[in-house]
């Protein structure tokens, strides 16, 4: 048997048998866990965005006050302070109701002297080009219900700038926005190395419309990690399959074969078989019969 299988080391199978292993590999150890792990933190980003619109919101000061490595994005705080003047900064390509549309941020400092940034909602672009009149947020004091959100970070490339009158950035980031607007902004802690901010709520002072929520759904992620594990399987199986084929025609090839004298013989010893006749005994039976 192992003489058999000798055509395996030839290069080519060899390159195959390398292939076959090295997808495999990358399937199980690679590409499902990567699929099966943004599907575990989909859910579970989706259970804290649940949990987060049944529960009673808490003051901003227990969530600052609190651990720092606990899990706090989502969480629905209530937040008493003042809007800081002057505080506006916009954060470009967004986009409202599929149109170009801008974030609106700005300062909040809460009674206690800490101050922390607040996403104040979308507008709408002029044009698709240019932000439109920003109103300021309502003066004095203010009590704003928002959620806790976790700062997106910066982009290497994209620096802060000012254009329109306005002081604009490309992501929402509680580091960056404290050297823009040159104020100490304090961040939240999130259970994250990134400091959050707060997200204003539907209705509330100086809010434009909300940044939508994340659809509650899984996504595909579950069905595509099931795929790469089908097929991991599936490479060294179907590698078996060329195996098996390769040795039945190996099989096939090395069996003795009839000479054409003895597949003769042995059609004529066949009464079943019929044979052609000659040529001499066709023209007999035809001239015979006329």
């Amino acid at each position: 048997m192992i003489r058999k299988l000798t055509f395996l080391l030839r290069p080519s199978w060899l390159i195959l048998a390398v292939i076959v292993a090295a997808f495999a590999y990358l399937c199980f150890t690679v590409l499902a866990p990567w699929q099966l792990g943004k599907n575990d933190s989909t859910e579970h980003r989706n259970q804290l965005i649940a949990d987060s619109v049944r529960a009673d919101p808490v003051a901003v000061t227990e969530v600052l006050d609190g651990d720092p490595g606990s899990h706090t994005e989502w969480r629905k705080v209530t937040a008493t302070g003042a809007f800081v003047p002057e505080s506006t900064v916009l954060v470009r390509l967004r986009h409202l109701d599929g149109a170009p549309g801008y974030a609106v941020l700005a300062a909040f400092r809460l009674d206690d002297g800490r101050t922390l940034l607040v996403d104040r909602g979308l507008v709408a672009s002029v044009d698709g080009t240019r932000p439109p009149p920003i109103a300021d947020p309502p003066p004095g004091p203010q009590r704003v219900e928002a959620r806790v959100r976790a700062s997106e970070g910066v982009v290497p490339d994209k620096t802060p700038s000012t254009q329109d009158g306005y002081r604009q950035v490309y992501t929402v980031d509680t580091a960056q926005e404290s050297t823009v607007l040159g104020t100490p902004l304090t961040p939240i802690p999130t259970g994250t190395d990134k400091g959050g901010y707060l997200q204003l709520a539907e209705g509330q002072p100086g809010a434009f419309t909300p940044t939508p929520l994340p659809q509650l759904d899984a996504g595909p992620y579950l069905s595509y990690g099931l795929q790469w594990l089908a097929f991991g399987l599936m490479a060294p199986v179907g590698l078996g399959y060329f195996v098996v084929a390769e040795l039945r025609a190996r099989r096939r090839d090395r069996a003795p074969q009839p000479s054409p004298d003895q597949s003769t013989r042995a059609a004529a010893a066949d009464p079943a078989v019929p044979t052609k006749p000659s040529t001499e005994a066709r023209l007999a039976d035809r001239y015979g019969r006329s």
